[in-house]
């Protein structure tokens, strides 16, 4: 966070970001995310504006400049410019084109509406790209099964308690690895802090409870830099991401999925998947166990299983018609 907060950075990001913190309650995570796509956004404008920084890497594109009479200049055709690169030249597929528009929007309504600095929007008109739908992609619960059987290793009950929380819960990874030990209340609850710093209340079931109870018995105690951390590292600190997409990606490997397109928020799909399919939960029930914001978001994991499919067709009394 000190990063985005450097003298370095324009002020005018700099109190934006601080708005979306402070004003929109919005997450670190969240204000880390506008504020890559801001300096990107940004480098690419002053190239694409000066012609003597074309040859110059882009990453080496000072933004420290950028002040409220570069941002008038800024049109929606730059901006449609500034998407295109995004598709051709970084690769970026439409679900993260949508979000630097989202980010792009944020920021301009911040100095048209909030702040008054801007008289005009060049985001005013712009349409956010279409994404695909996808059915998502999700284990069986038999792999789920294996999946929890090969745990193995000396963090076996780290390990095997993390996996057990994602496939019971459905929580993503950054709830995870933000999980506390205040945060487990009375050994049947657990709080989350999701995104927008939004906090919900999960009821933990017997497979969760008994996860977490082996896990405590052997959790390191002694010389833990922040003890209040559920999941602790081999280098005695809170556990982070990358550690957990690293272990989450060894036993798929172990099962033989890891390169087939599953990675840790797949095993979130799989919790929602599993509930809904097996366990008949509401949709709405689902919603707020995931910590939707909208209904419509819950609705991709309530995707229908090809079993549904051929049973639903079976049940038409044509099916058995033969002529």
């Amino acid at each position: 966070m000190l990063e985005i907060f450097s003298d370095n950075n324009p002020i005018l990001i700099r109190r934006f970001l601080t708005y979306i913190l402070t004003i929109k309650g919005k997450s670190e995570n969240t204000a880390l995310e506008y504020f890559s796509d801001l300096k990107t956004f940004f480098r690419f404008i002053k190239q694409l504006k000066n012609k003597e920084l074309k040859n110059l890497p882009f990453e080496k594109v000072d933004i420290s400049d950028i002040d409220i009479d570069i941002i008038r200049t800024i049109t929606l055709e730059d901006i449609y410019d500034y998407l295109n690169y995004t598709r051709s030249e970084r690769r970026n597929n439409a679900a993260t084109r949508a979000r630097k528009v989202s980010s792009l929007k944020s920021f301009f309504k911040y100095l048209t509406v909030k702040t008054n600095k801007l008289e005009k929007d060049p985001t005013k008109d712009l349409d956010t790209p279409k994404i695909k739908s996808t059915l998502p992609k999700f284990l069986s619960l038999n792999q789920c099964v294996k999946l929890l059987k090969i745990v193995d290793g000396p963090y076996k009950e780290r390990d095997y308690c993390m996996l057990t929380l994602f496939l019971n819960c459905g929580m993503r990874l950054s709830e995870l690895v933000g999980i506390n030990l205040e945060d487990i209340e009375n050994s049947n609850a657990l709080r989350i802090v999701g995104k927008g710093n939004k906090e919900r209340m999960i009821y933990l079931n017997k497979a969760c409870i008994l996860a977490i109870n082996a896990y405590k018995k052997v959790r390191p105690v002694n010389d833990i830099k922040d003890k209040n951390a559920l999941f602790i590292s081999k280098f005695k600190k809170r556990i982070s991401r990358k550690t957990v997409q690293y272990i989450v990606y060894k036993y798929l490997d172990v099962i033989g999925v890891k390169n087939k397109g599953y990675s840790v928020h797949k095993l979130r799909h799989t919790a929602a998947t599993l509930m809904y399919q097996h366990g008949n939960v509401d949709i709405r029930i689902l919603k707020e166990i995931l910590g939707h914001k909208n209904l419509g978001t819950t609705e991709i994991y309530t995707h229908i299983s090809n079993k549904q499919i051929k049973d639903a067709l079976n049940a038409n009394p044509l099916s058995t018609i033969n002529i």
